[in-house]
């Protein structure tokens, strides 16, 4: 039987308060939540009597396991069980159950029916109710103003403990996301929202945990240092997200290929102008003006490439720059093609013509190969590498099944199981 929701619980030294967590949400499953469920406790780097008391709740409650992680970090034990589930939908909450569970139904349901790809709790959307103190008010307020100026965010709440992913959504999205604490909420939805995925928003009833011992000026600092790393490197992660949006078949702002084709544009009217400028530069000691033509070409080409590569394409770093060069050479021989050909009509037409009248037919000649140059950058050298599949402790349920073709019966013996894996990071 295919499980249809994975909730994962993070768990870090709380022998205190997981026994309780898991047998009010597994209560709170088998009441109201008609489908296979599972609940994984992901203890990651408990130094107490948390994984011990983890592995007797897998005994005692059906559709309970537990999995442990060597190494501390929310967003690392989110990734490895998320990555490693067979779920279709996979949802996470906060130890402390400060999310009324009433809104985990809403939070699922528009997943499982193929509405949206992403759904969070939301306590800073009309409608939600929610009880805390005044600093964490604040902080939460600003963090949201900080997002939407300096990553262009639309969703409201980036770090409410009580968040779902579709499985198949989750298996492009989170190879992408690199922090593994708390920001790792804020990086998978500004991705998914870049990727032009759905995120649903459910409003919800929050009361704060009065002994949550979450440090709330250090969580806000690293997560600060997270948005500063993601504004300097939303560009290289471009190609990765739009090819993302294209295999989940959502379309990109029409303003993005416009964007791409402006400033290829202004790359390439650059570029040309220092094209010709060598060549004429070198046609004065040259007796040949192909061979000016294509010492002028090449190095023009080199130049181009490097711009669109950084301006136009948004790639940073030296990974793959050699191959792309390499691959820009066939431009380079498409448009020595245009130009030598051009040159040649010419001096069959007008032998002896002047530097000027050769320059602008290498001009004209290449402005005609522009276009070709183009499309071969977007679809072949500066195209988007596919992303590489991770490893699984499972495998998952067939793509019919996970584009949200939920089961309508279940069978009560099928239900639950009981496991308990160990996971170490790689």
């Amino acid at each position: 039987m295919t499980t249809v929701l994975d909730v994962v619980v993070p768990v870090h030294n709380e022998q205190a308060t997981v026994g309780a967590c898991v047998r009010r949400l597994h209560a709170h499953l088998v009441a109201t939540f008609p489908y296979p469920f599972r609940i994984t406790v992901a203890d990651n780097a408990s130094t107490d009597a948390t994984w011990a008391t983890a592995q007797a709740l897998t005994g005692e409650l059906p559709g309970v396991r537990a999995v442990h992680l060597a190494e501390k970090g929310r967003g690392r034990a989110l990734k490895q069980v998320w990555l490693g589930s067979d779920a279709l939908v996979l949802a996470y909450m906060d130890v402390d159950l400060s999310t009324d569970l009433d809104a985990l139904w809403p939070l699922v349901a528009p997943l499982m029916s193929g509405h949206s790809d992403v759904a969070i709790g939301s306590r800073l959307a009309r409608g939600s109710r929610v009880v805390r103190g005044a600093q964490r008010e604040v902080i939460s307020r600003c963090y949201n103003l900080v997002l939407r100026g300096a990553l262009g965010a639309r969703f409201t709440d980036a770090q409410c403990g009580f968040k779902a992913i579709r499985g198949d959504v989750a298996g492009e999205l989170l190879p992408l996301v690199q922090d593994t604490t708390w920001f790792f909420d804020t990086e998978l939805l500004v991705l998914a929202e870049r990727a032009q995925l759905r995120i649903h928003e459910v409003p919800v009833d929050w009361y704060d945990d009065p002994d949550s011992r979450v440090d709330v000026i250090s969580t806000a600092r690293d997560d600060l240092r997270g948005v500063w790393r993601m504004r300097r490197t939303l560009s290289a992660s471009s190609p990765h997200v739009f090819a993302i949006a294209e295999r989940m078949g959502r379309r990109m702002p029409s303003g993005h290929v416009a964007r791409q084709a402006v400033s290829f544009l202004v790359i390439g009217v650059v570029s040309t102008v220092f094209h010709l400028g060598l060549f004429a530069l070198l046609r004065q000691g040259m007796a040949s003006a192909t061979l000016a033509n294509a010492i002028a070409l090449l190095v023009a080409t080199i130049a181009n490439t490097s711009w669109n590569r950084h301006w136009t394409f948004g790639l940073r770093g030296r990974e793959g720059a050699g191959r792309q060069q390499l691959q820009a050479l066939v431009v380079f021989l498409i448009t020595l093609a245009f130009t030598s050909a051009g040159l040649g009509l010419l001096h069959a037409v007008a032998p002896g013509a002047p530097t000027w009248v050769e320059t602008g037919a290498v001009g004209v000649t290449t402005a005609l190969s522009t276009a070709v140059k183009f499309v071969l950058m977007r679809t072949w050298i500066f195209a988007p590498p596919a992303v590489p599949e991770q490893s699984t402790t499972q495998s998952r349920a067939p793509m019919s099944v996970q584009r949200g073709e939920i089961p309508a019966v279940v069978i009560e013996e099928e239900q639950h199981d009981r496991r308990v894996i160990v996971l170490n990071r790689d």
